[in-house]
């Protein structure tokens, strides 16, 4: 089984939301469903685009990452997704 752990962010590039999923296709179909949503965060804040995903073989270790990634500053999120997506282009199409 496949686990991934995405960053997200809206289409001007001011807000993040890291988040963890088994299938990676759908729950981008669901973030871009759901924008405008003032139920969610992602939603509220029309966090669509993709710029980072990592997958994991283990639920515990994707999780484990997520919960890593939420807790740390807006630069090292920066550093970490420009490191895979240099010029912080939108990766929805490639998935």
């Amino acid at each position: 089984m496949n686990y991934f752990v995405y960053i997200k962010t809206n289409p001007s590039k001011t807000t993040f939301y890291t988040g963890v999923t088994n299938d990676l296709y759908t729950r981008m179909k669901q973030h871009y469903e759901n924008r405008g949503n003032p139920k969610t965060f992602a939603g509220r804040y029309y966090c669509y685009n993709l710029l980072f995903w990592e997958r994991f073989e283990s639920p515990s270790y994707a999780i484990e990452r997520e919960k890593g990634i939420k807790g740390w500053t807006r630069q090292k999120k920066l550093n970490l997704i420009k490191s895979m997506n240099p010029s912080m282009g939108f990766l929805n199409k490639s998935i």
